[in-house]
């Protein structure tokens, strides 16, 4: 749970690095989870923050499930009902990488979308 959170903080920074601001994390409804919530100028970032340890026999990314894809998709429905949201939605992953004393950090912007 620690590395999680860890690599949770990393990609918040990341993102906001890059002119994003943080409207919530670990946003719940029911048993679905959206990690990081931010807005830009002109959009809702929706963010899944997946994290492992190197070496590895796959990416951060890959770990990812059409299931999970269903639940982040189905919070951030009620996420923009519960708050109005008007904005374009965009659904980003991050992926941190961590290896020893070294931090890897990929974003992979507009990663999916709900008509998958």
């Amino acid at each position: 749970i620690e590395k999680g959170r860890n690599a949770e903080e990393l990609a918040r920074e990341f993102l906001e690095s890059r002119g994003l601001s943080l409207r919530d994390k670990n946003w719940r409804c029911g048993h679905r989870e959206i990690d990081l919530i931010l807005e830009g100028r002109d959009r809702i970032h929706i963010v899944e923050v997946r994290s492992l340890t190197l070496p590895s026999l796959q990416e951060p990314e890959e770990t990812i499930t059409h299931k999970k894809i269903r639940n982040i998709i189905s919070a951030t429905s009620a996420y923009i009902a519960r708050y109005k949201i008007v904005k374009e939605v965009q659904f980003d992953i991050v992926a941190v990488k961590f290896g020893g004393k070294a931090v890897d950090i990929e974003y992979y912007p507009n990663a999916f979308s709900p008509t998958w």
